[in-house]
């Protein structure tokens, strides 16, 4: 049974299709960056930049090195749209865009690291096996068929990203529609629609079909009696996202997301009409089966185990932040703070409050104030500084955190020296306070 629901062979064009939207998607993403300021803002201006933790190697060219490297990125994705030397293209691009991801978290997002997998995954797909550059130029390769598998594995990383994003949104303050207010609140000022973002009944049915939505959008789209009113839904969630929250291309990306869904001949027909319909029920297992298989499996282990770390690491996450990453926690939370850090030298004791303007920009000092890695990594940086001076310094943090517009909290234990204290990646941190019993009503 297995074999034939995996390996049967299917029309191909969802895949196509799929290829060419995401190449377009990804190539508007990376100019879109060079032509909004993204990456001057992001990765040229800033004098110190916030990697990854163990990923400090990685740093931004110098120069116009990044605008020369988003503008690769960009006619990368148009290669990978054209079907143009497509195995280079996707695994060129693949490595770039995780570097940069890497290379800075002030701006993360979900939807870049969403980016990351989908762009991993085409890697090993063969989605340049018609309507492509390749497969003009080597026609002996050419086929319309795909191993069902191929559907199914975008398919089930959809389902992992909306269901633990709607089972995140099941807390206090979006249940009871406290943070949804928080974050339309800003929002006031936009036009026709700003007034109408903050009124109660609106905050109601944003967090209820927030929550239904991520919940059910991939069940309803897998069953055909359901299919074309998810499809219709789907649209009007992903363009008011677009529109409000103004997230690049993720709600794009996400409705040509909807082509696997659909029947592989109804895809054909709409975007490739002069294809012949399929028809076979061949079942090719391929002789690596088993390999294949485990690496899927593997794949799928980890990206199930991500979301759940949070519940094996001491505290809450929503004030910890451990955990919080690559775990589809999107748009759950809003964190503002006060922060201060006395570098205070060993030899005679003498200390002075780094003056956070000398270092950061603005963003960064937003994320510094209130995320504890952002907080451990200055500290680091402020150590290694004095070292280069002949200095030996302790460094002690005043930090108050408020999470969702409640009154803020000590965050990091004050009496603790931050430049003594080592990283874990996947323990809690003792030095950031225990959180408070109200923290989410």
């Amino acid at each position: 049974m297995w074999d034939k629901f995996l390996f049967k062979r299917i029309d191909n064009s969802p895949l196509l299709i799929f290829r060419i939207f995401f190449g377009v998607l990804i190539s508007l993403e990376c100019y879109g960056a060079i032509i909004t300021g993204w990456v001057k803002r992001t990765l040229i201006d800033p004098q110190f930049t916030f990697t990854f933790i163990g990923f400090e190697w990685l740093q931004p060219l110098p120069g116009l090195g990044m605008y020369v490297y988003f503008f690769a990125m960009g006619t990368l994705g148009i290669f990978i749209a054209l079907g143009y030397r497509y195995r280079f293209s996707i695994i060129s691009f693949t490595l770039l865009w995780t570097a940069v991801y890497l290379m800075q978290k002030t701006s993360y997002n979900n939807h870049y690291y969403l980016l990351i997998l989908i762009s991993a995954i085409m890697i090993f797909l063969p989605a340049n096996a018609d309507y492509a550059l390749d497969a003009k130029k080597d026609p002996v390769k050419r086929t319309q068929t795909m191993a069902a598998y191929v559907k199914w594995v975008i398919v089930f990383q959809l389902f992992i990203v909306y269901t633990f994003a709607a089972i995140a949104k099941m807390y206090g303050d979006w249940l009871d529609f406290g943070f949804i207010k928080v974050l339309m609140a800003p929002k006031a000022d936009y036009a026709i629609i700003g007034g109408l973002l903050q009124q109660h009944w609106v905050h109601v049915i944003i967090g209820s079909v927030g929550i239904l939505f991520d919940l059910l959008i991939v069940p309803a789209l897998l069953w055909k009696p359901t299919r074309k009113v998810a499809f219709v839904a789907a649209i009007f969630f992903h363009l008011f996202n677009s529109i409000v929250f103004q997230i690049g291309i993720f709600p794009y990306l996400s409705i040509a997301f909807m082509v696997f869904f659909f029947e592989e001949e109804t895809i054909r027909r709409i975007f490739f009409k002069k294809r012949r319909p399929l028809q076979t029920d061949e079942i090719q297992i391929p002789q690596n089966r088993m390999l294949l298989l485990s690496v899927i499996g593997i794949y799928f282990l980890i990206q199930l185990a991500l979301p759940i770390r949070h519940h094996f690491i001491k505290e809450d996450v929503l004030w910890t932040e451990e955990g919080h990453r690559m775990s589809w926690r999107m748009m759950l939370r809003s964190r503002t703070g006060t922060i201060s850090f006395k570098v205070v030298n060993k030899a005679d004791g003498s200390f002075k409050i780094a003056s956070l303007d000398d270092y950061l920009s603005r963003s960064q000092q937003r994320k510094i104030a209130a995320y504890p890695d952002f907080i451990w990594q200055f500290a680091q940086h402020l150590k290694k500084e004095a070292a280069e001076n002949g200095k030996e310094v302790s460094i002690y943090i005043t930090s108050r955190v408020s999470i969702n517009g409640k009154s803020l909290r000590t965050f990091i234990d004050p009496k603790v020296d931050m430049a003594a204290e080592p990283w874990h990646h996947f323990s809690h941190h003792s030095w950031i306070m225990p959180a408070p019993k109200q923290l989410s009503n």
